[in-house]
């Protein structure tokens, strides 16, 4: 990690969920961005559903299905984004919470750290 940027940070970790997503899952989001804050790295993917779960999210009951099926996705490969955000970062991840707009097929990652990695890496107060 030494001398990265937390600009540089950032984009290696959006870049390793895109392909992570891309073996895990199958495919890539659309578009990928990660902002580190505080103890916090939080990841904005769009274009995460595929135009039948679009279709299917038209009745609530398709709608909480996708949402339910995707949620067992992601929590059955947790491990390897935690890794992830280890290897990258060196910060071991206290808690991941992550939901899904079944409206614009957004994806939101919140990896929560032990300690305030933002000011660690700026190597001062903030």
């Amino acid at each position: 990690m030494e001398n990265k940027t937390k600009g540089g940070l950032e984009a290696e970790i959006s870049k390793a969920l895109t392909q992570w997503e891309k073996d895990y899952l199958g495919r890539g989001s659309v578009s990928v961005k990660t902002d580190i804050l505080r103890d916090m790295i939080i990841v904005n993917l769009l274009g995460i559903l595929t135009p039948a779960e679009y279709s299917l999210c038209e009745s609530k009951e398709g709608m909480l299905s996708i949402k339910r099926l995707r949620a067992h996705l992601i929590e059955s490969g947790k491990d390897g984004l935690m890794e992830i955000v280890l290897r990258i970062t060196g910060e071991q991840v206290k808690s991941f919470h992550t939901d899904i707009s079944t409206t614009t097929g957004e994806r939101v990652m919140v990896f929560k750290l032990f300690g305030n990695f933002e000011k660690k890496l700026m190597g001062k107060d903030l």
